[in-house]
This record gives C-alpha cells, sequence and structure tokens, in this order.
C-alpha cells in the first residue's frame, strides 16, 4: 500500500499560479510511476501528467502543455505540480495518482492502482 496526501490547492485568477504537492508514504515511492488527475464537475477525471520513475520521461495533457510542469524528490517522496497561466477551465478537484502497473504515460485511470483524496483548485476569471 501507497499513502498519498495532496496540498497547496486554492482560489487563484486566471493568469496566476499554484504548486500542488503529493507526498507519498507507505511503499518504497521508487517502485512507482506517479501522476496528476483531474475532475471537473459533471466530468470525468481525466489524465493530466505522468512521471517516470526515475524523473526520465513526463507525459501531458496537450490542455496544460507548456503551462504546467511535473517534477518529484525521490529523497523526499514528494512529488509537485507548478501550474503557471491558469485558466477557468482548468478548474477541478486535482488527484496525485500511483500506478506500480501501468507506464508513467497511461490515461487509463484504473491502472493508477493508488490516489489521494484530492485538493480542489478554482480559478476565477
Amino acid at each position: 500500500q501507497v499513502q498519498l496526501v495532496e496540498s497547496g490547492g486554492g482560489l487563484v485568477q486566471a493568469g496566476g499560479s499554484l504548486r500542488l504537492s503529493c507526498a507519498a508514504s507507505g511503499r518504497t515511492f521508487r517502485d512507482f510511476a506517479m501522476g496528476w488527475f483531474r475532475q471537473a464537475p459533471g466530468k470525468e477525471r481525466e489524465f493530466v501528467v505522468g512521471i517516470s520513475v526515475n524523473e526520465g520521461s513526463t507525459a501531458y495533457a496537450d490542455s496544460v502543455k507548456g503551462r504546467f510542469t511535473v517534477s518529484r524528490d525521490n529523497a523526499k517522496n514528494t512529488i509537485y505540480l507548478q501550474m503557471n497561466s491558469l485558466k477557468p477551465a482548468d478548474t477541478a478537484v486535482y488527484y496525485c495518482a500511483a500506478s506500480s502497473v501501468g507506464p508513467y504515460n497511461t490515461r487509463t485511470y484504473y491502472l493508477w492502482n493508488f490516489w489521494g483524496q484530492g485538493t480542489q483548485v478554482t480559478v476565477s476569471s
């Protein structure tokens, strides 16, 4: 088992920035690909970004490319999501996810076998 706890969400104006963090505990952090998903009201959960175990590879949804940056600190068992140039369309609950079974770039949510509780990001226009 691995436990994931997100933090850093909040309310920001369009064009602003937020940095999300996800702290992991339990099994060895390096065993997992890590990622972020988001879910807006009335919509399905969607892939935002994935990062490989050794931080060598990342994959971003087209909607966030060039604006969001993911990183991981294996020594701190933490991943981060730096979100810049935020838009109202980015408003959602953001979930940290870990996968021991799927590749870091899989968009298939059921291949991510551990999830955090989510953190709300609201972008006002």
